[in-house]
């Protein structure tokens, strides 16, 4: 057993060695270090690893699936199937496992690069990577996204259409941009079954590219996005480097060339696309533009009733209307305005009506004729820390442990949502950290805070203490 321990470590040192090379530090500390090893079955290709808690086990499947499927088959070999053991602390203090998750580790995206010889079986083979939570039925239309909602219905319809090809949504963060294109994938995907559609973020295609170029591979990972039929890339505005973009460079023509659809979303439009080699922004014009605006008074509205209705609540229609009319931010904005009136009813012992809407709106915003009560970071970090019961001391030093990173990126998030520091000076302020690591704690709040709806009222329920 021991001798069988042992081996099963080595080979998960060799995993996190890998990922190491392929991930920012800290996506590494955050999402890998802490994963245990808990048993590999030779004889059944069975590898059990431990990770903390339900949404760890989520997010390793929605960011960094293809990543690990593409390490395990390097270390293991093919055919192993991958088993989450989620733990949860015990009332002595030990890991108890509360779930145990069986995900199969199919070849990962660049290395199940498939001969055009082979049968359309084994193609059928591909993890589309699509959220199914994002759908067409609860993507409100309205008059700022109506031209991009309408094109991606059209070219789910009829994915051989040339007109629209490539569709270039922008948009500033939170408006719905992927949201709307795994829309797209998701219903072209129940129309055309047989269609290889991808959804891959910017960020892990580069992943993907380097880790091609360090295993000598890169003709497999060309070949393998070359085989796809409608290509979804978000945030193409993080193509950093000169040869990721030249990579895609060639993979965007052979599939336009060969009538494939390409869908791709970015934070600005090409002309603002800084760093993007010039013949590459002059194909992401050859289709259409396609701009998601901030929502209106009037589709704010119909977003709140949506996410109202979502969440099984009930509010009156006068907060709704109040909202809307004193609230100009993004779809994700709305969405924290729906948690952060529940959790605050809770905190103050509040029926949900205007009166306690206007109290909300001025704490987290400021409503109308109000001035947003000035918080300092130090209000924040120590707020934060006693409400999960954790020392301000070993937030501000340099552990890893699950609970206290999840303390420090919350407190970096609150700061910058309440104060306007820069990253830089947040960084400072919260253990002397630098500019990055505090980007990456920020993005990882909000996603889970768009994903999780627990975590969500629990940070509600935060501010809400933060602001008593």
């Amino acid at each position: 057993m021991g001798i069988r321990q042992q081996n099963t470590d080595q080979r998960w040192a060799q995993c996190l060695q890998l990922i190491r090379n392929n991930v920012q530090p800290e996506a590494y500390q955050t999402w890998f270090a802490n994963i245990n090893p808990v048993q590999f079955d030779e004889a059944d290709r069975k590898l059990y690893i431990g990770v903390p808690s339900h949404y760890f086990r989520e997010h390793l499947e929605s960011h960094y699936l293809t990543l690990l499927r593409t390490v395990l088959t390097n270390v293991y070999g093919k055919g192993i199937s991958l088993y989450y053991n989620v733990h949860t602390d015990s009332t002595n203090g030990e890991d108890m496992i509360v779930e145990e998750t069986r995900h199969s580790n199919v070849p990962a995206a660049p290395r199940s690069a498939t001969p055009a010889n082979q049968s359309p079986r084994i193609l059928q083979e591909l993890d589309s990577q699509l959220n199914p939570i994002y759908t067409f039925d609860n993507f409100v239309e309205g008059d700022s996204n109506k031209l991009p909602r309408t094109v991606g219905l059209a070219i789910a319809q009829n994915p051989k259409q040339v007109t629209f090809n490539p569709l270039f949504i922008y948009g500033n963060s939170g408006v719905g941009k992927t949201h709307l294109v795994n829309a797209i994938g998701t219903r072209l995907k129940e129309l055309h079954p047989e269609k290889r559609v991808l959804y891959v973020s910017a960020h892990l295609f580069q992943v993907q590219y380097t880790d091609s170029v360090i295993k000598n591979t890169t003709n497999d990972f060309i070949s393998f996005y070359q085989s796809i039929d409608v290509l979804i890339i978000d945030d193409v505005q993080e193509f950093v480097t000169k040869a990721t973009q030249q990579t895609f460079f060639h993979i965007f023509n052979h599939l336009h060339q060969n009538g494939r659809q390409l869908i791709l979303t970015s934070d600005r439009p090409p002309i603002a696309l800084q760093g993007m080699e010039e013949r590459l922004l002059t194909r992401f014009k050859w289709g259409l533009l396609a701009e998601l605006e901030q929502p209106n008074e009037t589709l704010r509205e119909d977003i709140l009733r949506c996410k109202i209705r979502e969440n099984g609540l009930r509010f009156p229609e006068s907060v709704i209307q109040y909202i809307a009319k004193n609230t100009e931010g993004s779809v994700r904005s709305l969405e924290g305005m729906v948690h952060s009136l529940m959790a605050y009813s809770v905190v103050w012992n509040s029926d949900i009506d205007v009166s306690l809407a206007e109290r909300v709106l001025a704490h987290t915003m400021g409503a109308p004729g109000q001035k947003k009560p000035k918080i300092t970071p130090e209000q924040i970090l120590n707020q934060t820390c006693a409400f999960f019961n954790i020392d301000t001391s070993d937030v501000l030093s340099n552990s890893r442990k699950a609970n206290v990173v999840a303390a420090r990126q919350i407190a970096m998030y609150l700061v910058q949502k309440h104060t306007r520091l820069s990253t830089t000076k947040i960084g400072m302020a919260i253990g002397g950290r630098n500019h990055a690591t505090v980007i990456h704690s920020c993005k990882c709040v909000e996603q889970r805070i768009g994903t999780d709806h627990a975590f969500s009222e629990q940070i509600g329920e935060l501010e809400a203490k933060l602001m008593e």
